[in-house]
C-alpha cells in the first residue's frame, strides 16, 4: 500500500504541473493572438512557457521493453521486477519534475531520489540484465537534469563508466560499451540543453529587470528636473506678481515694467518645457546668475554675485546652474532675507559654488522635505554622480548656506551632464 500510496502522490503532482503548464500556454498563446489582432508582429523573442518535467516523460518509453518481458512472463520474480519498475518510474518523475526549480533541485530530497534512482537501476540491472540496462540511460538523463555546475563532467564519467563496468559483468562486453556511451551523452545533453535554456530566461529577466529599473530612474530623473525647471520660474513670477500689484495703484509705469518681465519669464519657461521634452536643453551657469539677480530684486533681496577662477567646461557650469537655480528659489521663497550672496570659484582642479543669505535659516530645510529625487536631495544625487558634494545648513554669520564643489574634469562628467539634461524618451 505504501508504493500505492506514492504512486498516487506522484500522480497527483504530475497532474498538476501538467495544469500549471497548460495555464501558462494559453497565457502564451493569447497574448501572440493579441499582438497578432492589434496588427502588431507577435513577440518572437519571448522563449513561451518554461519546461517542466513533461519534457522528459516520454523518454520513459526507453523501459517499454522491460515492461513488456513482464507482461509477457519473461521475467523471473515479476513481483519484484513489477516493484522495481514501479519504483524506478516513481522516483524518475519525482526528480524530472524537481529539476526545473533551482531551489527544489538542489534540495536533500532531490539528492536522495536521485541516489535511490541509481540503487534500484543497479538491482535490476544486475537482477535481470538485457533490456533492463535501458534503465542506466534514463539514470544518466534524470542526473543531466538535476546536478549542474563543475561536478556534473565528473558525474557524467563516473556514471558513464560504472553503467558499462555493471552491463559488461551481468552481460557481454560489447553491448557495455553502447550503455556506458548512452548514458554518458543523455546525462550531458540533457544538462546541456536545460542549462541553456534556464541561463536564456534569468537573462531576459535580467534586461527586462534592467529596462525597469531604467524606466523608473528616467522617470525620477524627469521629474527632478520639472520641478527644477518650474519651481524657480513659477516663484519668479509669483514674486514679480506680488511687486506689480503693489506698484499698481502708485507707480503704474513701474509695475508694467514688472508685467513686462513676467510675460518673458512665461515665455522663457515655455521654450525650456519645449526644450526638456525635445531634450536640447543644457543649463548655462551666466544664464542661471542673471535670472537670480533679476528674481532677488524682485523680491527686494539685495543680489551680490561675484564670480573668479578659470573657465568651467559647459559640463560644469550646467551642473552649478542647477544648483543656483534650486538655492536663489529657495531664497525667494522661504528665507525673508534681505541680501544674498553668490560666490563662483574655481582652481585648476576644483569649482566651488556658495550661495548664502541673512535671512530666517530656513531657506533649505523646507524644500528639502520634499518629494523624493526633487530639490536639493535630486541635487546631490547629481553631484554626487560627477565626484562632486553638496552642503546645506545654517551659516555662522546667520542665515542659511549652500555650498557645492564639484572637480573640475571628473570621469563620468559627460554621462552626469547628458542625465542631467532634461529630455523625454
Amino acid at each position: 500500500m505504501s508504493w500505492w500510496t506514492g504512486a498516487r502522490c506522484h500522480f497527483q503532482a504530475v497532474q498538476e504541473a501538467r495544469a500549471r503548464w497548460r495555464a501558462d500556454m494559453e497565457r502564451f498563446q493569447a497574448a501572440q493572438k493579441a499582438a497578432r489582432k492589434n496588427g502588431k508582429t507577435p513577440d518572437v523573442d519571448h522563449p513561451g512557457p518554461p519546461p517542466t518535467g513533461f519534457a522528459l516523460l516520454p523518454w520513459l518509453l526507453m523501459g517499454m521493453g522491460s515492461f513488456s518481458n513482464l507482461l509477457q512472463g519473461e521475467t523471473p520474480n515479476p513481483w519484484v521486477g513489477g516493484l522495481g519498475l514501479l519504483a524506478f518510474n516513481s522516483l524518475y518523475i519525482y526528480v524530472t519534475f524537481r529539476a526545473f526549480d533551482r531551489e527544489r533541485r538542489e534540495s536533500v530530497s532531490t539528492r536522495v531520489a536521485l541516489g535511490l534512482m541509481g540503487l534500484v537501476t543497479t538491482g535490476l540491472a544486475v537482477g535481470y540484465g538485457g533490456n533492463w540496462l535501458m534503465f542506466f540511460p534514463l539514470l544518466g538523463l534524470a542526473t543531466g537534469a538535476t546536478l549542474r555546475g563543475p561536478w556534473l563532467g565528473r558525474t557524467g564519467v563516473l556514471l558513464a563508466v560504472y553503467a558499462t563496468a555493471v552491463s559488461g559483468v551481468r552481460d557481454n562486453w560489447g553491448d557495455a560499451t553502447n550503455i556506458g556511451y548512452a548514458t554518458f551523452l543523455s546525462s550531458m545533453v540533457t544538462a546541456a540543453i536545460l542549462g541553456l535554456s534556464e541561463a536564456v530566461r534569468e537573462l531576459r529577466a535580467a534586461r527586462e529587470e534592467l529596462a525597469r529599473r531604467a524606466v523608473e530612474k528616467e522617470r525620477l530623473r524627469f521629474s527632478r528636473d520639472l520641478h527644477d525647471l518650474l519651481g524657480h520660474t513659477l516663484s519668479v513670477i509669483v514674486v514679480k506678481s506680488e511687486a506689480a500689484r503693489r506698484l499698481a495703484p502708485r507707480d503704474m509705469d513701474a509695475a508694467l515694467t514688472q508685467i513686462g518681465d513676467i510675460e518673458s519669464v512665461g515665455r522663457q519657461a515655455l521654450t525650456e518645457i519645449r526644450e526638456a521634452v525635445t531634450g536640447y536643453r543644457e543649463g548655462s551657469l551666466a544664464t542661471e546668475l542673471t535670472r537670480a539677480r533679476s528674481a532677488l530684486s524682485a523680491s527686494s533681496v539685495e543680489p551680490e554675485v561675484r564670480q573668479s577662477g578659470t573657465p568651467l567646461a559647459p559640463q560644469t557650469e550646467a551642473l552649478l546652474g542647477w544648483v543656483v537655480r534650486e538655492a536663489v528659489t529657495n531664497v525667494v521663497r522661504h528665507s525673508d532675507a534681505t541680501r544674498c550672496e553668490i560666490t563662483v570659484e574655481s582652481t585648476a582642479e576644483q569649482a566651488r559654488l556658495t550661495v548664502t543669505d541673512n535671512g530666517s535659516g530656513k531657506a533649505v530645510t523646507r524644500p528639502a522635505e520634499g518629494i523624493g529625487g526633487t530639490g536639493l536631495k535630486g541635487l546631490t544625487e547629481r553631484l554626487a554622480a560627477a565626484g562632486g558634494s553638496l552642503r546645506a545648513g545654517p551659516s555662522p554669520r546667520g542665515g542659511f548656506a549652500v555650498t557645492a564643489e564639484l572637480p573640475v574634469e571628473p570621469t563620468d562628467l559627460t554621462a552626469v551632464a547628458v542625465a542631467t539634461a532634461p529630455r523625454a524618451r
